[in-house]
C-alpha cells in the first residue's frame, strides 16, 4: 500500500513537471516581439511646395515625401492618384501626415531598408492617428510580390488623436489596388510571416481644411520581427 502511494505521488511529480515545462514553453512561444523600428516625421524646409488640391490655402505646404522620415532605414511610400497632396503638420507637440488635401483615397506605408516583417502571432502596429467626419483608417500591407491587401479594423476616432494598436491575425484581408486605392475581392490568410511594407489607407478624398473629413497619422511604432531581404 505504502509502495502505491509512494508511486502514485512519483507520477503526479513527473506529471506536474511535464505540466510546468509545457506552460512554460507556450509562454514563451507567445511572448510579443520588441519593437523593431518607430517613426515620428519631421517637417523639411526642402519639401515645401503648393499642393494641387483646390481646398489649398495660399501658403506653401510641407509636401509629404521621404524627406519626412527621421528614420533612415525606413522608406515611405504614398499610394492614390493625388497622395502628393498629403502634408506634413505639427499637432500637439508631434509631427504627422494629413490626409485632408489629397483629393482621392491614399495609402502610407512604411518599409525596412534591410528586412522584410513578421507580422504574424503577436505582433503589432502602435500608432497615435485622427480621423474626422466619417473618414476612417484601416491597416494595409505589401507583399513580396507586390500584391497589396486591406485589414477589416476600422478606426475611427471621432476626431480626437488616439493611440492605436492592430493585430494581424486577427482579422479579414482584402485586396487593395496601389494605384486607385480601392478594396478588391477578399484574400484567403496572407502569410504575414513575410510583408514588405505596412501602414495605414484611408478610402475616402480628403475634405480640406476644418470640421471637414480627413485623417493623421502621427507617431508609428512596430513591434514585429526582422527578416533579413
Amino acid at each position: 500500500m505504502l509502495a502505491h502511494v509512494r508511486l502514485n505521488t512519483s507520477l503526479l511529480a513527473i506529471l506536474c513537471g511535464v505540466l510546468f515545462t509545457l506552460l512554460s514553453l507556450e509562454s514563451v512561444a507567445q511572448e510579443r516581439p520588441a519593437l523593431l523600428f518607430q517613426e515620428t516625421w519631421q517637417q523639411a524646409e526642402s519639401a515645401l511646395g503648393r499642393p494641387s488640391s483646390p481646398h489649398a490655402s495660399p501658403n506653401q505646404y510641407y509636401l509629404a515625401g521621404q524627406s519626412a522620415v527621421t528614420n533612415n532605414n525606413l522608406e515611405l511610400n504614398l499610394y492614390g492618384f493625388k497622395a502628393s497632396d498629403i502634408t506634413v503638420y505639427e499637432h500637439e507637440g508631434r509631427v504627422d501626415l494629413w490626409t485632408g488635401l489629397a483629393g482621392s483615397p491614399v495609402a502610407i506605408t512604411l518599409k525596412s531598408r534591410n528586412d522584410y516583417l513578421d507580422l504574424s502571432g503577436l505582433a503589432k502596429l502602435r500608432a497615435i492617428v485622427r480621423t474626422n467626419n466619417l473618414h476612417t483608417l484601416h491597416p494595409v500591407i505589401k507583399l513580396p510580390d507586390g500584391t497589396m491587401a486591406v485589414g477589416s479594423q476600422s478606426i475611427d476616432t471621432h476626431g480626437a488623436f488616439l493611440t492605436v494598436e492592430v493585430a494581424f491575425d486577427n482579422q479579414d484581408w482584402y485586396a487593395l489596388d496601389p494605384v486607385e486605392v480601392v478594396v478588391g475581392s477578399a484574400i484567403a490568410e496572407p502569410d504575414m510571416s513575410l510583408i514588405d511594407e505596412v501602414g495605414f489607407v484611408n478610402l475616402s478624398s480628403g475634405g480640406g481644411h476644418g470640421n471637414a473629413g480627413w485623417s493623421n497619422v502621427s507617431h508609428v511604432e512596430i513591434f514585429a520581427n526582422a527578416v533579413s531581404r
